[in-house]
């Protein structure tokens, strides 16, 4: 068995356009739809919206890869880096990283792709590590470069990458076909297109000891604020999370031929759905500021700063609901004082009960809008 790089046509991929058109359409109409509704933004939710599309992405991207980093503190350098307000709490080599790329993606996304621009991502993302050869630079091991699972004595590789030695080559290549794709050039490909073929190109190539995955994503994003023309804060890592194992599997089933219309179309289709998922976190800031101006003067000090904390959460609020103890913690208040303010939301509509008891919980009262799965049929609708 050959994989792609090892074929003639290596990277001359191919794919059913056809099966895009609707996706790509769809894709350039929901970001208008995006862009008009964050233009009701204040300030303050734009900051927001910025600060949590950031982190949720630095954190999850990471997840994605197995590590698990502090939210909060993700957001705080995120903050810190923006020039916002922030805390000033002692933040961790890689909180601290994959913070210091997200920023920088946000802040160059219509710079051309390079060399030193990849370096730099990866100089970030491997802050304080001492177990890597190659920090800033590709790899230059000459052990094959494998991704591989299973028992040390039995392991299944799912892909090995191209030789070290060829690194240079081939990211060079790969950097050229980037930019002459690019929207403006003559060569410029679709927006979900071009993206998933940049995303599963670079995976292919590996060209780093670590941290393949974060860039890959990473560029991909690159591509979407390039064709939007703004920096992108669409859910992109998040999604893919969700979707973890179907992602997996189709960077496997498309690394060994030219041939990849099944991961364009996932890769269309999800990223479809992480721009949803923006669009429903704007709409619940929308409806966060309506909910505090019919609330205004209507609430004491320890009701608005537990609300305001609650809504820092998000759409989906505090993991588990928020409990009459959690309450207590955030505002200082005794038990009984925390029960009757809570009961008080409840009636004037800011929370939503739900348990009895000890399993009371309480919920913002702004409707949650779900974004179901997408998907590309063959005739290329989506559904």
């Amino acid at each position: 068995m050959k994989w792609n790089w090892q074929q003639s046509e290596w990277p001359e991929f191919s794919w059913k356009q056809a099966r895009l058109l609707k996706a790509e359409a769809l894709f350039l109409v929901e970001a208008g739809e995006y862009a008009g509704a964050a233009k009701h933004l204040g300030t303050e939710d734009r900051e927001q919206l910025t600060v949590d599309a950031m982190s949720t992405e630095a954190v999850t991207t990471s997840e994605i890869e197995g590590e698990i980093l502090d939210r909060s503190s993700v957001q705080s350098s995120i903050r810190r880096q923006l020039g916002l307000a922030t805390d000033h709490r002692k933040i961790g080599a890689a909180e601290q990283g994959v913070s210091e790329m997200m920023v920088d993606l946000h802040r160059t996304y219509a710079e051309p792709l390079s060399h030193d621009m990849l370096f730099r991502w990866h100089r970030m993302l491997t802050t304080g590590r001492r177990d890597l050869k190659n920090v800033g630079s590709y790899r230059t091991h000459v052990e094959p470069m494998q991704v591989v699972s299973g028992a040390i004595h039995d392991p299944k590789v799912h892909f090995e990458a191209p030789p070290s030695a060829s690194m240079p080559a081939e990211m060079s290549r790969f950097i050229d076909w980037f930019n002459r794709s690019a929207p403006g050039n003559a060569e410029h490909f679709p927006v979900l297109t071009r993206a998933g073929i940049a995303h599963l190109y670079f995976i292919c190539i590996h060209p780093f000891e670590d941290g393949n995955g974060r860039i890959g994503r990473a560029i991909a994003e690159k591509v979407l604020a390039q064709s939007l023309g703004h920096p992108t804060l669409t859910a992109l890592a998040a999604t893919i999370l969700a979707k973890r194992n179907a992602y997996y599997a189709l960077l496997e089933a498309n690394n060994k031929h030219q041939e990849i219309t099944p991961w364009i179309t996932w890769f269309a289709a999800t990223a479809i759905e992480a721009q949803r998922r923006s669009i429903a976190m704007v709409d619940f800031l929308i409806d966060k500021t309506r909910l505090l101006d019919r609330l205004r003067d209507q609430l004491n000090e320890r009701q608005k700063k537990a609300l305001l904390r609650m809504l820092r959460e998000g759409p989906e609020g505090f993991k588990g609901g928020l409990s009459a103890g959690k309450y207590a913690s955030i505002t200082g208040a005794s038990p009984a004082t925390a029960t009757r303010d809570l009961a008080d939301l409840v009636a004037k509509h800011a929370l939503v009960r739900s348990g009895e008891q000890r399993h009371t919980r309480y919920a913002i009262a702004i409707p949650l809008r779900p974004v179901p799965p997408v998907a590309i049929d063959e005739h290329g609708n989506l559904k």
